[in-house]
């Protein structure tokens, strides 16, 4: 294809959310591309834990939520594998991680317009045409590739984030994105210590635990949360995954919806209730043949880390106690999360992009970032002015519903608008007090 063709959307980056929208686009009369610089689909591969499940049910796939009709849906997939009366008969809505990984790569495998291992190196409007250039570099061998697009969506993801106090540490230090291809080495340390409060982190200390006898090691865990919260599953919590309360949290004033992020957090950063518990019953089944070699810590952060070529020693802080002690370990897991970030290939159309006071781009309601333009859009880098339906894959159907809306200029899949029985703001029956003095 020459390098003057104008495609109607190119997509950088293909994790879930942009192949999500790829394959929404496949049915269209859509010219669309998508460009990411791996070999191929990888979904948390340093995660893949044996019996581990994604945090949402099966209906939250590619494409049901849009199209329940698609035939790149989840369960067209296990029908297709052969899988679809063993996972009605296991009877749980929740697929297993390397089971989605799997669907996703199927999915990949029947989209042509995937373009694996281009790595975009910058992005730029070209005003005579109006269009936006896209350069690539090709991993296999350098060459440079360019793509011209109407419309552009960033699928970039987020990246492994590392707390300012454990960044640039030399020696066994792994984050969890990286966890399995390095589990061996941990488990062959005299002591492991996992910093981080969440599901990931909750999952690899069970991982530990389990081989602690065998391995002799000692296993410690440090959070900052006050405790080991639950990530809550209640029915009318799961409403805040709406497009209501996105409405509501977009339209609050920057300062508020800070605070409102750290607060949030328990609510989708959190551990399934069911590995909280079965962390306690490995504990205490471990204890019968005594004292367990491990210690967990909460309400407690690391304030600072060194390493002297054998072991680390973390300078810690108790927010309750405000107090610091040291503690000693010869390997760290760091299951500190991830963040979004802006890319440099967007620097040659910086001037086009909006952006909030702390620097981010100010991802518009719907999902645009250029000005009013609905030509550039953000998939899950838009948690600071969206909330927390941002990362979730639930929500992944609708807003690619919403951005091929704006694409295309009309819904191909209908948006529902109102799906919460509960009110986030003031109802709009709600009665105007009267004026004081009257």
């Amino acid at each position: 294809m020459s390098a003057t063709h104008i495609h109607d959307l190119v997509g950088v980056g293909i994790g879930p959310f942009n192949l999500g929208l790829a394959a929404l686009s496949e049915p269209l009369a859509l010219d669309a591309v998508f460009l990411d610089r791996a070999d191929g689909f990888a979904w948390h591969h340093g995660m893949m834990l044996e019996g581990s499940t994604i945090q949402v049910p099966f209906l939250a796939d590619l494409v049901t939520m849009a199209d329940p009709t698609s035939r790149f849906s989840f369960l067209n997939w296990l029908k297709q594998s052969g899988r679809l009366y063993p996972f009605y008969i296991r009877e749980n809505v929740y697929p297993l991680r390397t089971e989605y990984d799997a669907y996703c790569r199927w999915v990949g495998d029947q989209l042509p317009g995937l373009r694996w291992g281009r790595d975009v190196v910058a992005i730029e409007h070209d005003p005579l045409d109006d269009v936006y250039v896209v350069r690539a570099r090709r991993t296999r061998d350098g060459a440079e590739e360019t793509v011209r697009a109407r419309h552009v969506v960033l699928g970039v993801g987020t990246r492994p984030a590392v707390p300012p106090a454990l960044r640039g540490l030399p020696g066994p230090v792994v984050h969890s994105a990286d966890y399995l291809p390095h589990r061996d080495l941990l488990r062959g340390a005299e002591s492991v210590t996992v910093v981080g409060s969440g599901q990931s982190a909750a999952e690899i200390y069970l991982d530990l635990l389990q081989g602690i006898r065998d391995g002799g090691y000692r296993l410690d865990w440090i959070t900052r949360s006050p405790r080991f919260f639950p990530m809550e599953y209640t029915k009318l919590t799961l409403e805040m995954t709406s497009p209501e309360y996105t409405d509501h949290f977009h339209a609050l004033p920057l300062g508020l919806r800070e605070h409102l992020g750290r607060e949030q957090r328990g609510l989708y950063k959190g551990i399934s209730g069911d590995l909280v518990d079965e962390i306690y019953d490995t504990l205490y089944r471990l204890s019968a043949a005594g004292p367990v070699p491990t210690t967990l810590l909460t309400d407690t952060s690391v304030e600072d880390a060194s390493w002297d070529g054998a072991r680390y020693t973390l300078r810690l802080r108790h927010a309750q106690l405000d107090r610091d002690h040291d503690r000693r370990t010869s390997a760290l897991v760091l299951a500190t999360g991830y963040a979004a970030e802006t890319p440099a290939f967007l620097a040659p159309i910086d001037g086009r992009l909006d952006r909030d006071p702390l620097g981010r781009l100010a991802v518009a309601r719907d999902y645009s970032v250029d000005g009013g333009r609905g030509r550039i859009f953000v998939q899950n880098g838009e948690e600071h002015t969206h909330g927390l339906t941002a990362p979730d894959l639930g929500f992944g159907a609708w807003r690619n519903s919403s951005i091929l809306a704006s694409i295309t200029g009309r819904e191909v899949y209908p948006l529902e608008r109102r799906i919460a029985f509960q009110q986030f703001g003031i109802p709009r029956d709600a009665g105007v007090p009267a004026e004081a003095g009257r």
